[in-house]
C-alpha cells in the first residue's frame, strides 16, 4: 500500500543445531532476537505516544497480556512477543507460526478526546498504519482486506500475511483499546499455517530485519492515531476513510459476508460507511451495511 498523505525473496533454509546441540535464542541464524534495548531508544523519546516497551520470548497472547495490565499501564504501552502460543486473530481463529518470525505485538490506546462510537475506526487506522509501514520499509505492496487482514502477492496470488485485533481493555476512566498487530514476516512455504498465507519473505521482500519493520510500523501508527485523535476520531477530516478506501482491495469485488446468526449476505462490496461498515449491494439491488463478519472475496462471473 503507497502513502497518500492509515488481525509470509525466499530465504535459504534455516540453519537448527545438532541433535546434541541445546537451543538457544541463536539456534536459527535467520532469525536474530529484537533489540530492547535499540528498541527503546528510538521509540520512548520525548514527546512519543509510547510510554512502555516489553519484549517477552513467549506468551500465549499479547493481546491478553497487556488487557490484564489495562487498568495500570499508561497509555502508550507496547508489549511485543517474539512468540505467541495462543495468538488470536478474529472470531477466535487461532494465530501461530515460529519463534522470531514474525513481529508479533500489542498496543494500548486510550483515546479520552475521541467519542466512543468513533472508536471503530481503530482497526481500520491500525491496517492502513501497518500496510502503509510494510510498503515503505519492506518494499512490498501491501493491501487491506475489510476488515483487519493484511495482504501480500506470492506468485500472483493474494496472500494474508497479517492481521489485527482490536478489544476493549479496562473501565471508567481507566477504558481503552488494545490492538494486536501480526505479521508474518520469514515464514518459508513449509511453515505456512494454511494454504492462503503468506509472509513478506515470500512476497519478495527487500528486507526482512524485525527490528527496523517493527520501528516503522509502530512509528506509522503513532502518526495516524494522532492525526485521528486530534480530528476528534472523524474518518473524513484525519483522512483515515480515504486511504483506507484507496488501499482496500475489498471494494470493487463480489464479496459473501458471513453475518451473525449463520446468515450469509452475497453481492459486491461498494463502499465504507461513516463508521467503517462495509456497504454491500446484492443482486436485487438492496444496499446493507456489515459491521461485523467474515467476508469471503469471490471470483467475478
Amino acid at each position: 500500500m503507497t502513502p497518500s498523505k492509515s488481525s509470509g525473496s525466499a530465504h535459504e533454509p534455516a540453519a537448527h543445531p545438532s541433535p546434541a546441540a541445546a537451543p538457544g535464542p541463536w539456534s536459527d541464524l535467520d532469525r536474530p532476537p529484537l533489540n530492547v534495548t535499540s528498541l527503546r531508544r528510538a521509540l520512548l523519546t520525548p514527546g512519543s505516544l509510547w510510554s512502555v516497551l516489553d519484549v517477552v520470548s513467549s506468551t500465549g497472547s499479547t493481546n491478553v497480556d497487556l488487557a490484564a495490565r489495562a487498568v495500570d499501564d499508561p497509555e502508550g504501552a507496547v508489549l511485543i512477543a517474539e512468540e505467541q502460543t495462543a495468538g488470536r486473530g478474529r472470531l477466535d481463529r487461532s494465530w501461530t507460526a515460529p519463534a522470531r518470525s514474525g513481529i508479533f505485538f500489542s498496543v494500548l490506546l486510550k483515546p479520552r478526546e475521541v467519542p466512543v462510537e468513533h472508536w471503530g475506526w481503530l482497526p481500520l487506522l491500525a491496517g492502513v498504519a501497518t500496510a502503509t509501514a510494510l510498503s515503505r520499509t519492506a518494499g512490498v505492496d501491501t493491501a487491506l482486506k475489510w476488515p483487519n487482514d493484511l495482504l501480500v502477492a506470492v506468485d500472483g496470488e493474494e496472500r494474508k500475511t497479517g492481521g489485527i485485533l482490536a478489544e476493549r481493555a479496562g473501565a471508567g476512566d481507566a477504558a481503552g483499546v488494545v490492538l494486536g498487530i501480526g505479521v508474518n514476516v520469514s515464514l518459508h512455504a513449509d511453515e505456512l499455517p494454511v494454504p492462503g498465507a503468506g509472509s513478506l519473505a515470500l512476497a519478495g521482500a527487500k528486507n526482512t530485519d524485525r527490528d527496523p519493520l517493527l520501528r516503522a510500523v509502530l512509528r506509522s501508527l503513532e502518526q495516524w492515531y494522532g492525526d485521528w485523535r486530534a480530528a476528534g476520531g472523524d474518518p473524513v477530516a484525519s483522512g483515515l476513510q480515504e486511504t483506507y478506501a484507496a488501499g482496500c482491495v475489498t471494494l470493487g469485488r463480489r464479496v459473501r459476508a458471513e453475518l451473525p446468526g449463520e446468515r450469509a449476505l452475497v453481492g459486491q462490496a461498494i463502499a465504507l460507511d461513516a463508521d467503517g461498515r462495509l456497504i454491500i449491494t446484492t443482486a436485487e439491488g438492496e444496499r446493507e451495511a456489515v459491521g461485523a463478519g467474515d467476508v469471503v472475496h469471490l471470483r467475478a462471473e
